[in-house]
């Protein structure tokens, strides 16, 4: 998913505590997909409840957010609504790589080669509507706001950052920068320690602050400069250009100032390899893809607003609907109400 441009953009890394009193939109597909993909047993098996219903997603939102909470962040999920009509191409391709991944976790598992199993299961990961509905539900119970995106939820979650109404957004994917998102945060689902694979060892994920403006400056481009260069790379709307890296594609727009000017050069070179990637960059609709960075729709948005949990529909969610345990999760809600301060009137103190 998203933009690979990580070779170029500088992050700095920051504690959670560091975040404390911010509030942050996260980009709530990107989020949940990590939860499916990293929440799994040993054999790439996802949790499940005493239906089968897989959990992964419940499990992950519920303590996660509880670890955001605890250290004073307010997190306001952003979910995606309809695609571009650039993106079916880049759908249907995820749909059978998930496939695929499906299948060899299968076989993997039945011929007990766990390590692969692993992999192939976090690959095989699926979002569905059920699922959405489910983490929206869990979300409103935590007291989270929840904001539904008319297209890209990246773009809405930037506009929130550019307003004010937020202090930055959190996803994984570079494309929040695309948007024009003045701050973003990576890692910050996923931060803690990782084991490594096929190791004992653990490796620290913290989470990084990425700056758009100190970016910009460090790469001596402008924004548009910087789409152009995703979509050299490779973005959700197109393939990336054989033999461009993030390096590469930034050298030809700093020499050549955009795609077009990339093209004109590319089209009186000598060198064959130059007049192959002409032949492709120029079947790329660059300046459609542009335009969706550039003027994604956008919403009238208001303050978003945390309210009190309400334990016993927490309770109702993850207990009585998917099996979680209740006595594990009393715990987990009194670390929430402590969290919260006893300064609040808390629908928590009621219900203890």
């Amino acid at each position: 998913m998203g933009t690979k441009l990580s070779d170029i953009v500088i992050a700095e890394n920051l504690s959670l505590s560091a975040l404390s009193d911010k509030r942050i939109a996260v980009d709530a597909f990107n989020t949940i997909y990590a939860f499916l993909a990293s929440i799994r047993q040993p054999d790439g098996t996802p949790l499940t409840d005493n239906q089968g219903r897989v959990t992964s997603h419940l499990s992950g939102l519920f303590y996660r957010n509880l670890n955001l909470l605890e250290n004073g962040i307010k997190p306001v999920y952003v979910f995606d609504g309809k695609a571009p009509k650039l993106k079916a191409k880049e759908q249907q391709k995820r749909r059978e790589i998930r496939d695929a991944a499906y299948l060899k976790w299968k076989t993997a598992k039945a011929e007990g080669r766990i390590e692969d199993a692993r992999k192939a299961g976090q690959a095989s990961s699926r979002l569905t509507s059920t699922m959405i509905d489910e983490s929206k539900e869990l979300l409103t119970a935590l007291g989270i706001p929840v904001i539904q995106a008319p297209s890209e939820g990246e773009a809405v979650a930037a506009q929130m950052a550019r307003e004010g109404l937020v202090w930055a957004s959190a996803s994984q994917d570079n494309d929040s920068l695309l948007y024009n998102c003045p701050r973003m945060i990576r890692n910050l689902s996923i931060s803690g320690r990782r084991r490594i694979a096929r190791s004992q060892s653990y490796r620290t994920i913290e989470p990084q602050l990425i700056d758009l403006d100190d970016n910009l400056r460090e790469l001596k481009i402008i924004r548009k400069q910087l789409i152009d260069i995703a979509i050299l790379v490779g973005t959700d709307y197109n393939d990336k250009v054989p033999e461009i890296g993030a390096k590469t594609a930034l050298k030809l727009v700093r020499k050549h100032e955009n795609i077009e000017g990339i093209l004109s050069a590319f089209k009186v070179s000598k060198k064959p390899k130059d007049r192959e990637k002409y032949s492709i960059i120029s079947k790329i609709p660059y300046e459609e893809i542009r335009d969706i960075f550039l003027k994604p729709p956008k919403i009238d948005l208001q303050h978003p607003k945390w309210i009190e949990p309400r334990p016993d529909e927490i309770i109702r969610i993850l207990c009585t609907e998917h099996d979680f345990s209740e006595s594990r999760l009393q715990r987990s809600l009194e670390r929430l109400e402590e969290a919260l301060g006893s300064s609040r009137q808390s629908a928590l103190s009621d219900f203890f």
